[in-house]
């Protein structure tokens, strides 16, 4: 390990928490455009939906993710923001919380996440920031990680970039005031790796020898998320 590493940036799904989102997605888009039905047809909602969803992805730093999501999706949905808010927060306290289903405890997450704090270094829970915070927050509870005091858990609200745009990493080192070298990036999928683009090591939560893109980094470290505690 690294003397100067100070950070470590950890996501989230299918890192701390089990939940592959190429299943979860499904369940959750069922749910949300059935939860607002009565405002706006299911086809149409996803459609739009997915369109804001890519904005956030291309949003260059000029404002929250929520507001880019904002600008993009009220206009389409043709619904003003004030009659739509209350329904997404009434969906997310509600409806949300039964996803949990769908995912599974890593019992070593909490482990890495104690023995990383108990080391004196700054944590970052760094998700992809497409969600409120509240969906993230009740995610790391599913994880059993929900109490410790991060330095930051990237949500729509606070983030201008979204992964794997190296704005995103930058974004998270200037609000630590690290150094890119200092913060190592702990993930399960290529768009993690990419914050070695800005000099960010990184560790591969990978045990099955998996292929990585050609415009992606070889990562620093790879192993299973508990090789992490060894690590440190």
């Amino acid at each position: 390990m690294p003397t100067q590493l100070k950070a470590l940036l950890l996501d989230l799904d299918d890192t701390l928490l089990e939940n592959n989102m190429e299943q979860f997605l499904p369940h959750y888009f069922q749910r949300l455009s059935a939860w607002v039905r009565a405002v706006m047809p299911p086809k149409a909602f996803i459609a739009h939906l997915m369109q804001a969803t890519q904005a956030m992805l291309d949003n260059d730093g000029r404002e929250t993710n929520e507001e880019v999501f904002a600008a993009a999706f009220y206009p389409l949905a043709g619904r003003p923001r004030e009659e739509m808010e209350p329904i997404f927060a009434q969906f997310y306290a509600q409806e949300f919380p039964k996803l949990r289903a769908h995912t599974r405890r890593r019992p070593e997450a909490r482990t890495v996440v104690q023995t990383a704090l108990d080391r004196g270094y700054d944590l970052v829970v760094a998700t992809n920031p497409l969600f409120p915070a509240t969906a993230i927050w009740q995610r790391l509870e599913w994880a059993g990680v929900a109490d410790f005091p991060y330095r930051l858990v990237t949500t729509y609200e606070n983030s201008r970039a979204c992964k794997p745009n190296p704005l995103y990493f930058q974004q998270i080192c200037a609000t630590l005031g690290r150094p890119a070298e200092a913060c190592l990036m702990i993930g399960d999928h290529p768009m993690d790796l990419a914050a070695a683009h800005i000099g960010c090591p990184t560790f591969f939560v990978s045990d099955d020898g998996q292929e990585l893109p050609d415009n992606i980094p070889p990562p620093s470290y790879r192993g299973a998320l508990a090789d992490v505690i060894e690590l440190l």
